[in-house]
Formats: C-alpha cells, sequence, structure tokens
C-alpha cells in the first residue's frame, strides 16, 4: 500500500514523507553494541550524542521523565575502559532507556504520578539484568499516571508527543519509551505492558513491539505486577533488536511467581517459521461499548495478510471465542491501580479518575478478584482452542490511528473507558492470558500516522512469533522509515 502525500487531514500539515534510508543510519542496538566491540565507537560518544538528541527534543518530543546524565555519562567512560581490556558482554556501553515505572537505584519510581518521591535504593531486577549486560541506562521515559491510558499526557510531566507528527499522541502507557526510540534518541528501551502498554505505542510508532510470555521478564521486585497482567517488554525499530533486548532482560528473580522456561528470541529472529496456517480476525472481545474498526486500520492490516499469504503462509478469516474474558480483566486491573495508588506520597494529587479504578478496585477486590484470577484457565482453553487449526492469530494492533493530542485526557472516567476500548478493543485479552503477541508496523493512514498489526499465539510462543515477524519485516523494510526531524546521520560514528 502506498502513503498519501496529500495534506493530513487532521492537521492540515503535510505528512512525512517515508523516504527509504540505509539501516545503517537508523543506528540499531545491535549495530551500537557490534561497534563498540569492534572499536569503531565509543560507549562515550553514543552515550554522549543520546543525551544531547534527549535535550534537542524534551520542548517538543518529551519523552523522559527523568535523565541520568552525569551517572550515565561515568558509566560510559567505565565501559570504555572496560571494552579497551578486552571485556565483551551483550550490550557493553550500549545508551538504552527504561519506564518510569521500572526501579533504577538512585532514582525516583513516579510512573506518571506528580509528587515527591524518594530515590530507589535498589535496581529492579530487570535493570540489574540490563547492567550485568553492559547497558547504560541514560534515563526513565514518560509514562501515564499508573499506565491506565493509551495515551501519554499528565500535569507531572505535560505531553508525549509522536515523532511522526507532533499533534498526535505515540499511544500509552510506554509511550514516552515509543517515542525515544522513534526519535532516535536510544536504540531501543523498554516498557510495560498491562493492556497493550507496549504493543499500542509500537503501532502508532511504527516500531515493533513485544509482550512477552509472562513471567519471561521478571518484575521484581513485585513478584507479579498487577495481578499478573503486566509484563515488560522491549521497543525497538527491528525484529532482530528487539528480540536482542528481550534476550538481555529475560530471567527471574528467586521470588517470582511466574518463571518460563527460556527461550532464545534472536536466534529466532534468524530462523525461517516455516509455512504457518494463520487466522485472521477482525472481531474485537465483548465489551458492550461501540468499537468501530477505522478503514486505514483495515486495509493495512488486510494488506499485510496479502503479505504473509505471498510469502506461503495460509491465511483465513477465523474468529477466537473470546467469552466474557473481559469479566476477568476488570478485577485485576482495578486492584492493580489500587496498589500502586497505595504506594503514592499524595494520594490528593492523583487524576479523579486514578482515585476512581483504585476505589473500584477495592471494591472488586476480594472473592471477586480470587473468581477473575481463578477462570484464566477456562479462558486459555476455550480462547486458546483457536491454536489447534491455527499456528498464529492476526488482528489489528489498535481500531484507529493515534488520537490527537488531548482528545482523552479530560474525559470523564467512564467518557475515558468507552474512548478508550473503542480505540483498542484487540490488546488486552492476551494480557489476561498471559501469552505473548508481536507488534509490528502495517503501513501508515492516508493522514501519514503510523498503524500496527498484532501476531498473537499461544503459551510460550515467542520464537515462532519472532520468526514470522522477522520474515515479515524482511519483505517490508519497515525499519528503512523514519518520522519527519529524525537526527540526521552522520558521516561515520562518533569516537
Amino acid at each position: 500500500m502506498s502513503v498519501d502525500e496529500s495534506q493530513d487531514s487532521e492537521t492540515g500539515t503535510a505528512p512525512a514523507r517515508h523516504t527509504g534510508a540505509p539501516a545503517g543510519e537508523l543506528e540499531g542496538l545491535a549495530e551500537q553494541a557490534r561497534a563498540l566491540a569492534e572499536g569503531r565507537v565509543t560507549s562515550t560518544a553514543l552515550v554522549r550524542r543520546a543525551l544531547e538528541r534527549i535535550a534537542a527534543t524534551q520542548g517538543t518530543v518529551n519523552a523522559f521523565r527523568r535523565v541520568r546524565g552525569e551517572a550515565a555519562q561515568a558509566e560510559a567512560a567505565e565501559a570504555d575502559r572496560r571494552l579497551a581490556a578486552g571485556e565483551r558482554l551483550p550490550l557493553l556501553g550500549v545508551p538504552v532507556a527504561v519506564k518510569d515505572d521500572t526501579d533504577v537505584a538512585g532514582e525516583p519510581t513516579a510512573f506518571g504520578c506528580a509528587g515527591e518521591f524518594p530515590p530507589k535504593e535498589q535496581d529492579a531486577e530487570v535493570v540489574r539484568r540490563l547492567r550485568a549486560a553492559g547497558a547504560i541506562i541514560v534515563g526513565k521515559t514518560n509514562a501515564c499516571e499508573l499506565g491506565q491510558w493509551p495515551f501519554t499526557e499528565g500535569p507531572a510531566f505535560g505531553n508525549t508527543c509522536n515523532p511522526w507528527n507532533l499533534a498526535h499522541t505515540p499511544g500509552g502507557s510506554s509511550g514516552g519509551s515509543a517515542a525515544a526510540v522513534a526519535a532516535g534518541l536510544v536504540p531501543a528501551a523498554l516498557g510495560t505492558d498491562g493492556a497493550g502498554s507496549v504493543r499500542i505505542p509500537a503501532a502508532w510508532s511504527h516500531l515493533v513491539g513485544i509482550k512477552p510470555q509472562r513471567g519471561r521478564i521478571s518484575t521484581w521486585p513485585d513478584p507479579e505486577s498487577f495481578q499478573g497482567i503486566t509484563g515488560i517488554g522491549p521497543l525497538a525499530r527491528t525484529v532482530g533488536d528487539a528480540a536482542l533486548l528481550l534476550d538481555v532482560a529475560s530471567g527471574n528473580h528467586e521470588g517470582d511467581l511466574h518463571r518460563p522456561p527460556a527461550i532464545a528470541a534472536r536466534e529466532a529472529a534468524g530462523r525461517d517459521p516455516g509455512r504457518l496456517r494463520i487466522a485472521l480476525s477482525w472481531k474485537a472481545p465483548l465489551t458492550f461499548t461501540r468499537k468501530p474498526l477505522h478503514p486505514d486500520v483495515r486495509a493495512a492490516v488486510t494488506g499485510l495478510a496479502h503479505t504473509l499469504s505471498g510469502l506461503g503462509h495460509l491465511v483465513e478469516e477465523a474468529e477466537p471465542d473470546y467469552g466474557l474474558v473481559g469479566l476477568a480483566f476488570v478485577p485485576r486491573a482495578t486492584a492493580g491501580v489500587g496498589e500502586w495508588a497505595d504506594r503514592v506520597p499524595d494520594r490528593a494529587l492523583l487524576d479523579r479518575r486514578t482515585r476512581g479504578a483504585a476505589r473500584m478496585g477495592r471494591l472488586l477486590g476480594g472473592p471477586v478478584l480470587r473468581r477473575a484470577r481463578a477462570a484464566e484457565r477456562r479462558q486459555q482453553t476455550r480462547i486458546g482452542a483457536l491454536f489447534g487449526p491455527y499456528d498464529v492469530l492476526l488482528t489489528p494492533t489498535t481500531a484507529t490511528p493515534p488520537p490527537r493530542i488531548g482528545t482523552l485526557a479530560k474525559l470523564s472516567g467512564w467518557r475515558t473507558d468507552q474512548a478508550m476500548i473503542a480505540a483498542c478493543p484487540y490488546a488486552w485479552p492476551w494480557n489476561v492470558l498471559g501469552w505473548p503477541g508481536v507488534s509490528v508496523p502495517a503501513g501508515f493512514s492516508a493522514g501519514g500516522l503510523p498503524l500496527g498489526a498484532q501476531l498473537l499465539g499461544p503459551a510460550h510462543a515467542e520464537p515462532l512469533l519472532i520468526s514470522l515477524a522477522a520474515q515479515l519485516e524482511d519483505a517490508l523494510r519497515w525499519h528503512e522509515r523514519r518520522p519527519p526531524g529524525h537526527p540526521a546521520p552522520l558521516d561515520g560514528l562518533p569516537r
């Protein structure tokens, strides 16, 4: 499908021209790691450049809540000493970012909330693993308050904007991480996904976003997050970079409640998936609200399905039996909001919708919450029946292109829920099931806004989904397109 280069019907501005750029100019995660190991660049230079790019875009994109300027530069200098001494690690000296809900020693974890939060004394387990692989955490990215909404806006930090069109949201709640990668500030970042919060911003920012199997990446110091519906996942421009970050971040702490068997994600990214049976689904789960599918999204996902057919896969329309899976989602999600709200130093500063969700969580706690969690096995069996005749489920990631900034931010709680479900009805069931999914770029709207499609599988299916996503990437070359204002490519890598 071609991108309409006429004026954006919503903004009146010319959309981005998606000219092909050599992949090397995009400076991905694996490329930076390789250049560091080969001595073609220093960590000091890469981190300094990342920090300069962050500073230059905070007034426009506004991707970061916290920037670790001095600490990151000191860590980069130490990485250079280790590299010079011959040490090699998967990400030694590479700058990356994590979301504002993830503990980094010496930094507060505000999770999008206003107020004064004390600095954390210890890294989260996933940050410990990033550091063990040699990565440099340059900062913590913006997220909406307690990760509840598919936008990244709030009085605590302002508006995080979509690098493809600053009038629109990059999605949420991992919108800061997505914006940071899409804008070229860091080569990859981690987000968290409790109802699509990695996959939605991936779709709306033209990125690859992986929601792994529950427990694949430790959520410690929480044994599980949001009653088990939230997991940590990577955002990157390429499948290979997302898989590399997934491999580095994966693993468990002894206190984790969920401990799936290990996988080799990056190895899977280089493997042919074979001929697969793929179910294309347009039906969203029952929520008793309207969820019209935008025609541009339907066209984009249909185009992706044609590409899959052309690659030799059997693609046909089929629908999973979702049942009343939403009745299991709401108690778990609102209980999670309530648990996080109890950590906030000043609850009076919370959004009225957050306070309402926390009250709902307390109301639905106890027996209702236990029944919701007990229903999970039955839901896995019912929805998982699709994976007898089919290997993979293909759906839109979202039902609409990314909304304009401010569209949802000032609505009432009920109106916000309605608008959120209408825009993003496809992602959250896989959080209830705990199963993996990958959002891949599917093209652009008529106004030049990014759109995405989900590849969904049964338990522990990340290797298959990653292999299929990598095959699609080879065919569509989505990583060669970049938003307007992306940092200009350099003449060689800096030293």
